[in-house]
């Protein structure tokens, strides 16, 4: 890539992403992601801010799931990949992970993500959701967000709120890797620079196969 990729159109559109703080981008990957349609504006941002809260105050853990590197991500609009059979494993996009660090240098986000850092952010990302997919802090989140479906007596019962998992796992590598922004703020920026060779790239860069 070169920074002509980077045109006029790409650069005024990245820098109005930049003006939109991280819990914006939570309330926007809300928005789009279904079972939302419709709901409260307020009521996303508080999940949204909820859900970056929790992730940012977990403490880090180290990733269990095997580490593999392939190319081929940009095609798949992927960074990250993870699966859990038939072993947990995260596959990370080489030429996704290029291009990423190519574009924070042409548009001097070096402070907010230092070098090696988009990497480390990916394993981490990955490592809290395998956590969120499997003991207590799927439940804590569950809790902390306080989207209540049912109600019987003393008994109640919380929904998963779709999309609130994402907004954590990146909030907690922001947190743990030092990160000036939300991964989420790099990646829509990296969907802008991609979308000339590869279509939009919208959905989310990390990938979920259970």
């Amino acid at each position: 890539m070169s920074a002509a990729l980077l045109d006029r159109a790409a650069l005024a559109a990245i820098s109005a992403l930049e003006a939109d703080d991280d819990v914006e981008f939570g309330v926007r990957l809300l928005a789009n992601t279904p079972t939302h349609e419709g709901r409260d504006p307020e009521l996303l941002r508080h999940w949204a801010r909820t859900a970056d809260a929790f992730g940012a105050a977990l403490p880090p853990v180290a990733a269990t799931a095997r580490i593999v590197e392939s190319d081929g991500g940009l095609a798949k609009g992927l960074l990250a990949r993870y699966t859990s059979r038939p072993v947990p494993t995260v596959e990370l996009f080489t030429d996704t992970l290029a291009l990423a660090e190519e574009v924070i240098d042409l548009l001097g986000w070096r402070d907010r993500y230092p070098a090696g850092s988009v990497r480390a952010a990916a394993i981490a990302h990955e490592a809290v959701h395998e956590r969120l997919h499997h003991g207590p802090a799927k439940k804590a989140l569950k809790h902390a967000l306080n989207h209540v479906v049912l109600r019987a007596g003393r008994h109640t019962l919380y929904g998963h709120v779709a999309g609130a998992d994402e907004i954590a796992a990146h909030a907690h590598a922001r947190a743990v890797c030092g990160l000036g922004r939300s991964p989420l703020l790099l990646t829509a920026a990296l969907a802008t620079a991609a979308e000339p060779r590869h279509g939009s790239a919208s959905g989310s860069p990390h990938g979920r196969e259970k």
